[in-house]
């Protein structure tokens, strides 16, 4: 062992765990070992967290290569913008659907990078937001307003959201997607190639990205609705069929946000049913 090396050993237990735990450094496989096996019941204990550290790092710097592999087999085939297009929104009874398209610089790797539904917590689903916004070669935002969905049928118009999201890139930043991939589906009318992959926004890191950006810019829309229609619980529930929103429908009525062609909100106006071709 070097001189560095002991003079780490002499550490206090806190101050290693607060240059190895709180800090970045990482910490080395033969100062593991030797905390490990050191007298002190802190320091072992130490030893074990940051093996455990380690174990879950190369984990997840594994599966950050697996996100890349849709990515890197278009990469290698000459391909350099490649767009992931995902929405946000589809089962809402009220407010618009929406959708991200996102373009990741190459070989991008982004600790935390999930599919949106996957991070619960909304200051990091906010804060992983804004750093794929900084890092991207390019994003855009589109949105299908709710007369839209009710004329369309809501598949169709998470569809005309995607498409507005990916004609966006071009317009926020001059950059046009030479591919694009999509969770589950395909995109009329884009110019590009593309690709649909179920569970896409799992399974590719720029259909992730964007999730997490349609994910966050319809739940901001939502929490502005909230401000202006107050009393229906939007900014907590974003529109869902929660028992707390089918109250405040049936107490409060009907708002101009709400989807006529679903069900709840047919019944709360007293309109019968339908049966829209998601499909057709």
């Amino acid at each position: 062992m070097g001189r560095d090396f002991n003079d780490l050993l002499r550490l206090s237990v806190a101050g290693m765990k607060e240059r190895f735990l709180a800090g970045s450094e990482p910490a080395s496989a033969g100062l593991i070992e030797a905390l490990e096996s050191d007298p002190r019941q802190g320091a072992r204990a130490l030893g074990r967290t940051l093996r455990e550290k380690q174990r879950k790092n190369r984990a997840e710097t594994g599966r950050l290569r697996r996100l890349l592999e849709y990515e890197r087999e278009l990469w290698d085939a000459g391909y350099t913008f490649i767009a992931g297009v995902d929405e946000a929104g589809m089962a809402p009874l009220a407010g618009p659907v929406v959708a991200g398209a996102v373009i990741l610089p190459r070989d991008y790797r982004l600790t935390g990078l999930d599919d949106s539904k996957k991070i619960l917590d909304r200051t990091k689903r906010e804060a992983m937001a804004e750093r794929i916004k900084s890092d991207a070669v390019a994003w855009a935002v589109g949105r299908a307003e709710v007369e839209e969905i009710d004329r369309l049928n809501i598949y169709h118009a998470g569809l005309l959201a995607m498409r507005r999201a990916v004609e966006g890139l071009a317009g926020a930043s001059d950059v046009r997607p030479d591919f694009v991939l999509v969770d589950a589906r395909t995109i009329p009318e884009c110019a590009a190639p593309q690709r649909g992959i179920i569970r896409g926004d799992q399974l590719s890191a720029s259909i992730a990205a964007a999730s997490i950006i349609a994910k966050t810019a319809r739940d901001n829309f939502m929490c502005e609705l909230d401000r202006r229609y107050p009393g229906y619980g939007l900014a907590g529930h974003k529109g869902y069929p929660t028992p707390e929103h089918l109250r405040a429908i049936r107490e409060l009525g009907v708002l101009p946000i709400h989807r006529r062609s679903f069900r709840p909100v047919r019944e709360a106006l007293g309109m019968e049913p339908v049966q829209p071709r998601l499909f057709g």
